[in-house]
């Protein structure tokens, strides 16, 4: 198969199909099937493509498709740079013009009841369960307690964060695929329609609770009645009473029967007075300025903490298990994180705990076995 690296792009629209150019004379079409927005995984899985060489000298604007044959048995190499480029391209028209692409067909926030939000993206499944239809439930595909916040509603400080997250996390995921995640979330909490009651979830956790905090902040020039819903407060009132005591911290340990009823008890709640709305604002912009990658949930309040908080933890877990082996054999990541997050009431993903074990490592505090590429790839040990 001939390859060739792509690097000059340039577009155009022939609904619902999109048109990209490559230098010196490649014209790559995909089709739009949907109003869902996409990845650079979506992309190279899902997506319908066709390649078309033109000449030199064939102008890319009047250029249509339907009059020329693709072509079959030669494939470019596209870059996950360019992907990317591609992705971004596609998923503003569909957002730019979503009656042009499907005529007829209502915004989805015109046909449903009632908006419902929740970081991180894990809890979102629950929450679609235990609801009734109709209702559109937004996963926010991250996790606030860790990483930089600065400019986390511009491009310049989700590039930040990414690149912090590349940097140090193992997400175990294609590149770009955590920003497209992220830019969509965007997109689709800024097509929410005015006259549609937004129901924000979270848990009393660092991570939930500063996820609420950014998305009123990009909910703070919508009109919309805002509720607040404490997944985890609910869940001691409502539920504990009734099953046998156990305390939650996250709205993601709730299953979806309970979500639903501490959902129905709590619809009786004031949406967000315009001082309270203004009060999470400003505790957002706080947050935003601070230069902590690690937030706890302290005394009901995000409190930012160095990030090797959890070292002394790691390392006597690791202690621990190396007395119950009677020595000190290499013991698997996996089982180590797995034993700290055990001890913890708080929600620290293992990814960032697995950040910090690394972190040892480098620092010659434990020896490694394996290849560090994620948690179940290599084993550690007290040096």
């Amino acid at each position: 198969m001939y390859k060739k690296e792509l690097n000059l792009i340039k577009t155009k629209i022939n609904h619902p199909y999109v048109y990209f150019f490559m230098e010196p004379n490649v014209v790559i079409v995909f089709k739009i099937e949907n109003k869902n927005y996409l990845t650079v995984s979506d992309l190279s899985e899902k997506g319908e493509w066709k390649t078309f060489e033109i000449n030199r000298g064939d102008d890319f604007d009047s250029f249509n498709h339907e009059e020329h044959k693709p072509r079959v048995g030669k494939g470019y190499f596209i870059t996950q740079d360019d992907m990317n480029i591609m992705v971004e391209e596609i998923n503003k028209h569909i957002q730019k013009c979503p009656q042009t692409l499907f005529p007829g067909e209502k915004h989805w926030s015109n046909t449903v009841s009632a908006v419902h939000i929740v970081s991180p993206e894990f809890a979102a499944g629950p929450l679609r369960v235990g609801l009734e239809r109709p209702k559109i439930v937004i996963g926010f595909p991250d996790f606030l307690s860790i990483g930089p916040l600065r400019n986390l509603d511009e491009k310049i400080g989700q590039k930040l964060r990414n690149e912090w997250l590349h940097e140090n996390i193992n997400f175990e995921q294609d590149d770009y695929v955590y920003l497209n995640k992220f830019t969509n979330t965007l997109r689709e909490i800024d097509d929410i329609s005015d006259h549609v009651p937004i129901y924000i979830w979270c848990g009393n956790n660092a991570d939930e609770q500063t996820g609420l905090r950014f998305i009123l902040y990009l909910l703070r020039d919508k009109k919309n009645d805002i509720f607040i819903i404490n997944s985890t407060k609910f869940y001691q009132r409502y539920i504990t009473s009734k099953v046998e005591e156990q305390y939650v911290f996250s709205t993601g340990q709730i299953e979806a029967k309970n979500l639903k009823l501490i959902f129905e008890k709590s619809i009786e709640g004031k949406p967000l007075s315009d001082r309270d709305r203004k009060q999470f604002n400003k505790e957002w912009e706080t947050l935003s300025q601070s230069k902590e990658v690690l937030r706890l949930w302290i005394n009901d309040e995000i409190k930012g903490v160095p990030e090797h908080h959890f070292d002394t933890l790691i390392l006597e877990t690791i202690e621990k298990l190396h007395q119950e082996q009677g020595n000190k054999e290499f013991l698997l990541t996996a089982r180590v994180i797995g034993e700290i997050l055990k001890q913890m009431n708080e929600v620290i993903g293992d990814f960032f705990l697995e950040y910090r074990i690394r972190h040892l490592i480098y620092s010659g505090v434990l020896e490694l076995k394996g290849i560090p590429k994620s948690m179940r790839h290599y084993r550690i040990r007290m040096r």
